[in-house]
């Protein structure tokens, strides 16, 4: 069973990190619809073909479960694969902020679910019909006059130090796609900004 669990995992980073095609930004801005925050669950076969999407709309948006995890509906969570918090407690007096690291990577999670227009996420399609799901997901903001963007929430948490790559059970980077945006994080944001962290 850890062998099935291992190839499946190695599989699925040969997939988020060459994520099948670049996302598609004119497509995710395109999903917006006035009032509601949409969130779109794109699955992929094994040679990066979409077998089947799903949709969902909500007026109140989403919410954070975890520092990885938010609910889509009653029947549905995803995770944010490949990312974690760091362990322990952390300080970063820059944002005054003293307590877990899960909590702290929690708000970062928490802060990106707030605003978007479109929550666009892609998954392998062994997990369509799963209770919780891996996925990558991204989100569309759009402040007129100011943002119009579409930003993978992986990379956006791990270079503001919020979340680190996580490791693989063989110990290699579950997602060396995020590696220039962790090389960023470690410059002295969030986590990172605490040399207990540092050192781990």
């Amino acid at each position: 069973m850890r062998r099935v669990a291992g190839c499946i995992l190695a599989v699925w980073g040969c997939l988020s990190a060459q994520a099948a095609e670049p996302v598609d930004e004119a497509y995710v801005r395109s999903l917006a619809a006035p009032g509601k925050t949409v969130l779109i669950m794109e699955y992929y076969d094994g040679q990066g073909n979409v077998a089947e999407r799903k949709g969902f709309a909500s007026a109140s948006g989403y919410r954070a479960l975890s520092s990885t995890e938010f609910r889509v509906d009653a029947n549905l969570t995803v995770h944010l694969y490949g990312i974690e918090p760091c362990d322990g407690d952390m300080v970063n007096r820059r944002e005054d902020f003293a307590g877990s690291c899960e909590d702290y990577a929690r708000r970062g999670l928490e802060t990106l679910l707030q605003t978007p227009r479109v929550v666009y996420c892609r998954a392998f399609v062994s997990e369509t019909g799963a209770s919780a799901q891996d996925a990558t997901c991204y989100g569309y903001y759009h402040y007129p006059g100011s943002l119009d963007a579409v930003d993978m929430f992986e990379e956006q948490l791990v270079s503001l130090g919020s979340h680190r790559i996580a490791k693989r059970p063989d110990g290699a980077s579950a997602r060396t796609d995020l590696m220039e945006a962790e090389a960023i994080g470690r410059g002295g944001y969030g986590m990172w900004a605490d040399p207990r962290i540092a050192g781990q």
